[in-house]
Order: C-alpha cells, then sequence, then structure tokens
C-alpha cells in the first residue's frame, strides 16, 4: 500500500478532526435524525433527510480519515537540513519575469494552505523545485504557460 508522507503537525491536525467528528459530529447528528424522526412521516420530512445527508458525509470523512492516517508515514522535518529541496523545506522562490517572490513549504496533500504558504508535494511547482539547490532554476508549466523560477533560499523549519 502506498504511504503519504505527512508532517507531524499535519497528522496531529487530521487526529483532531477524527476525533471531532467521532465525539461531537455523530452524537449530534444522530439526535438530529432522532429528533427528525419524532415529528412524522419521513417521506415528506426535509429536516430527516438533511440530517441523513449529513450523516452519510460525516460518516465517510470519518472512514476517509481513518484511511489517511493508517497510510501516514509521519516525516519529522525538525531535524532536517540541507542544500537541497525536500519534503519539508521551506523554499523562497523568485518569478524570473516579474521578480515577484513567494516563499512555500512543502508538505503532504492533506496540508497544502496555500494562503498559508504551505504546497502539497504532488503539486507541480514542489515537483519541479525537488532536489534543486539555490541559485537553481526551474520551469513550471501552467495554464497560462510556462514560467521559470529560480529559487533563492532552502530551509528547514522546526516543528510546530
Amino acid at each position: 500500500m502506498q504511504k503519504f508522507p505527512m508532517t507531524p503537525d499535519g497528522h496531529a491536525a487530521l487526529q483532531t478532526e477524527l476525533k471531532h467528528l467521532k465525539t461531537v459530529e455523530r452524537p449530534d447528528i444522530i439526535q438530529a435524525i432522532s429528533v427528525a424522526r419524532d415529528h412524522g412521516d419521513l417521506s415528506e420530512n426535509a429536516e430527516y433527510h438533511a440530517a441523513k445527508e449529513k450523516q452519510g458525509f460525516i460518516e465517510g470523512r470519518i472512514q476517509e480519515l481513518e484511511s489517511k492516517l493508517s497510510l501516514a508515514q509521519i516525516i519529522d522535518t525538525s531535524g532536517l537540513s540541507g542544500d537541497k529541496v525536500t519534503f519539508g523545506a521551506r523554499v523562497k522562490i523568485v518569478n524570473e519575469d516579474t521578480d515577484e517572490e513567494a516563499s512555500y513549504r512543502i508538505v503532504g496533500e492533506d496540508e497544502a494552505d496555500v494562503k498559508d504558504g504551505k504546497i502539497s508535494n504532488t503539486s507541480p511547482i514542489a515537483r519541479a523545485m525537488m532536489g534543486k539547490e539555490v541559485g537553481d532554476v526551474f520551469e513550471v508549466v501552467a495554464p497560462g504557460g510556462a514560467k521559470g523560477y529560480e529559487i533563492l533560499d532552502i530551509g528547514y523549519p522546526e516543528a510546530g
């Protein structure tokens, strides 16, 4: 089975979400279904159907999280260092055409949040950066055409 790389923070976030779904959301939706059932005819009961639909979503998400956590390969990036871009690195790059700088941390798919500067290790830009060093130039094919970038800095943040 394929393992999925994940930082300790990302693993903890998924565990927290799973715990919340099992201990808060699941009991709440069971209660909502029970209340909706008491309102009578289930075939015309919108509350009941909405609650059952939400229950299906919650149960599906629980199964998805349990699967992801069981296949997680936790990579502690706090001890990593080096001159090459690898999983967990914080990489500062500059767009060669616009001189616009950006900084990204390469994390697992479930941790990615571009607004927070975290990109998935499977994203085109992260894949193009892997193995590169400071000063290296790489190209990413985007919908608007190929874009060239230069790596300005590579760092490995402490855990947390």
